[in-house]
């Protein structure tokens, strides 16, 4: 949600109990803004042309995503409506999915290097952060990187 609109939807909530004005004067956001906002609920034709195009185009990206049984991503959704010949941009598609809370199917299986357990104690820094060892084979320290790999992640 845009930081404006969590300030609206804020004041709509509370408006009854404090007042328009008296919440605008703690919140950072001029009472105007709040009475325009209401008034383009009210009547969609104020809304800037883009904030009407992208209301025009969200039934269109969840309509696209639900024929193709809610797996494709912004990518293929943008692909998919430019075969249908709508004019729309890749970033747009993408923008309007995470408004509507879609998103793609992930290939492969999320690989996890660290469980951590907050409750085990940790080692103690034998180290102290000086590096530099008196003599060979007095100091060992090792750094954990993990590679994907076409056998598996070593």
């Amino acid at each position: 949600m845009a930081p404006v609109q969590a300030k609206t939807s804020f004041i709509d909530a509370h408006r009854g109990e404090y007042g328009v004005e008296p919440i605008c004067r703690v919140l950072p956001i001029a009472p105007s803004t709040c009475h325009e906002r209401v008034a383009q609920r009210r009547d969609p034709s104020r809304l800037s042309p883009s904030a009407q195009r992208d209301g025009a185009m969200k039934p269109e990206v969840q309509r696209v995503f639900d024929a193709n049984f809610k797996i494709y991503g912004y990518r293929m959704v943008w692909r998919q409506m430019q075969r249908e010949g709508f004019d729309i941009a890749r970033c747009t598609v993408a923008r309007l999915m995470r408004e509507l809370g879609l998103q793609g199917v992930i290939r492969g299986k999320p690989v996890k290097t660290t469980v951590s357990d907050k409750a085990a104690p940790c080692p103690l820094d034998q180290v102290n952060r000086r590096f530099h060892a008196p003599a060979p084979n007095m100091l060992w320290v090792s750094d954990f990187t993990y590679f994907a790999t076409w056998a598996g992640f070593v």
